[in-house]
């Protein structure tokens, strides 16, 4: 009688209603709809807003007190005597009521899904990943998290930001629940009382029954309904996020090595703004606001590999809208920032990152950083991974003024993360080393405009013209455009590299392919350096062509 046994104890759901009642983490989600069907249960919860001041008539029964078919706006008819007035109702619902969840139907017309309210979307700022159907909250650091998942049968939402949103709404959110069990045995088999429970605990309202079944439609003999409402309260107004409602939260700022000790010994300090010297004498006894923070360079991975959220350019980082910094990455092997902009600029949780990254102070800001900040000059960075990148800018606005097409095609909106990750790598990763050999010949070769260069090329021989390397070449030649065999030569290399190591298994043709690029004898950082300076020669080279006017035909 195991089986009974089990039978029995799921039909009590006191389990089931002990996880309904649970005080669960702010960071847990809920579940705010469910329609779960199988032949031992069928479960169903459906969750709405509540009026503070309906608390008491809710908890009044555990019968349902909004259905899936409300929510929407619709009229009602009010009569008084003999004659009566049409009102319009936003969510077709009385005492104020409002849904969490919306059904949306069309008729059997088109397929029918369900949504999460408009106004709680919006005032969470959430964005909508169609491909997941998650609903995504963003901090004011960046940072990502998942607050809703929206499946046919179940939507779950986080806990922290629903009452966050009842807070402000002065409502409290109520969880329908109607769990039904089901099993082969009989009442009397399983030892269940025919008493029905109709009790009331707190903000929870519950009925409990059990019967048999009197139909042979099924081979269920018996079955348990747990039916009510639990309600979970709102936060306080000042912990609901919103401007002009919440506590302002107290500032957290890291410390940074700035110097060192007559021993060696690392001396910190904060970067708060508030707490630092500048040229107005704040602070006198403290560190200057511009004080040099030293860090290693492998600090800028973390944004090169999310290039959809962070942008790393020439002495600027930045994160969408929501901040930026400057930063001197002007220098080999590490990057600096002044003291202050750490802390005015750059979110706690950011700050931490870079203070894993600090490192004892060697030297100071570089020539051309000190020269842009402090002289206000402009002048051009000598670190080739930016310069490659403004003469890529500059090469796309050359082609427009004097050929009205693109040598190099524009990147689809999902390759263009391979031109913003060109950088000299930090480490000296394969990986990394791979990935970039692979961005830099889909910039520069994958890229190459067959379709305008043919036009360079004697009609008829086109078709017979193989390669964009080779048409390129062609069409340089047919323009009378001279020294471009060593650039050609360089392409030819870096597509036998890319395809030996990135598009294929490493073998004998790899180690001759990487031999060729001094991959025996130096480091991948060097290789890579020598790699990009090569790719700035060619971009130089294919400006000075489109700026002569060589390739107008």
């Amino acid at each position: 009688m195991a089986s009974s046994e089990t039978d029995r104890e799921r039909m009590l759901q006191t389990d089931a209603l002990n996880k309904i009642r649970a005080n669960i983490k702010a960071t847990e989600k809920i579940d705010v709809y469910l329609s779960d069907t199988s032949d031992s249960h069928n479960h169903g919860i459906l969750c709405a807003l509540v009026p503070i001041n309906e608390a008491d008539n809710v908890l009044s029964s555990s019968g349902w007190h909004f259905d899936y078919l409300q929510g929407k706006p619709s009229a009602v008819r009010r009569y008084s005597g003999e004659s009566y007035s049409v009102e319009y109702q936003r969510f077709g619902t009385e005492r104020g009521i409002e849904p969490l969840v919306i059904d949306r139907d069309f008729y059997g017309v088109r397929d029918n899904y369900r949504e999460l309210c408009e106004e709680f979307r919006l005032f969470h700022r959430l964005y909508h990943d169609r491909k997941t159907d998650e609903y995504i909250k963003i901090d004011d650091g960046g940072t990502e998290y998942v607050v809703a998942s929206v499946e046919p049968r179940r939507i779950s939402v986080r806990l922290k930001e629903i009452r966050q949103f009842l807070a402000i709404k002065e409502m409290y959110l109520s969880i329908q629940f109607d769990l039904k069990e089901y099993s082969t045995h009989t009442v009397e088999q399983l030892k269940l009382g025919s008493e029905r429970e109709d009790k009331r605990q707190g903000l929870t309202r519950w009925t409990l029954y059990q019967d048999n079944y009197q139909h042979g439609f099924s081979d269920n003999a018996s079955f348990s309904r747990l039916l009510g409402v639990h309600l979970i309260e709102p936060l306080p107004k000042e912990k609901s996020g919103l401007w002009g409602f919440t506590e302002e939260k107290k500032e957290r700022y890291a410390e940074f090595i700035i110097d060192v000790d007559e021993c060696g010994d690392e001396i910190t300090h904060t970067a708060n703004p508030d707490m630092l010297g500048n040229l107005f004498g704040a602070n006198p006894n403290a560190p200057q606001y511009l004080t040099p923070v030293h860090f290693r360079k492998e600090v800028l991975d973390k944004y090169y590999q999310q290039p959809g959220k962070y942008s790393v350019d020439d002495s600027a980082l930045g994160c969408g809208d929501l901040w930026g910094v400057y930063i001197d990455n002007h220098h080999v092997n590490k990057v600096c920032a002044w003291l202050g902009d750490l802390g005015r600029d750059m979110p706690y949780e950011e700050q931490l990152h870079w203070r894993s990254h600090n490192i004892l102070p060697e030297g100071s800001v570089s020539d051309v950083y000190f020269k842009r900040q402090m002289e206000v000059q402009f002048i051009e960075s000598e670190q080739v991974e930016l310069l490659f990148k403004q003469r890529y800018h500059e090469l796309r606005k050359a082609c427009e003024k004097h050929l009205k097409w693109q040598i190099l095609k524009p990147l689809d909106a999902d390759d263009s993360h391979y031109f913003q990750c060109i950088r000299v790598p930090a480490t000296d990763e394969q990986k990394t080393f791979d990935e970039l050999t692979l961005a830099l010949t889909k910039v520069l070769i994958d890229s190459l405009n067959e379709k305008y260069l043919n036009k360079l090329i004697e009609k008829g021989k086109s078709e017979e013209v193989k390669g964009s390397i080779l048409r390129l070449q062609i069409a340089l030649e047919n323009c009378g455009c001279k020294d471009a065999e060593p650039h050609i030569a360089f392409l030819r290399q870096l597509q036998s590299l890319r395809s030996s190591s990135v598009a294929h298994r490493k073998s004998k043709n790899y180690r001759k392919v990487a031999a060729a690029f001094g991959v025996e004898n130096q480091s991948l950082r060097q290789v890579f350096t020598e790699i990009l300076s090569k790719a700035l020669a060619f971009l130089d080279y294919l400006l000075l062509v489109v700026r002569a006017h060589s390739l107008n035909r």
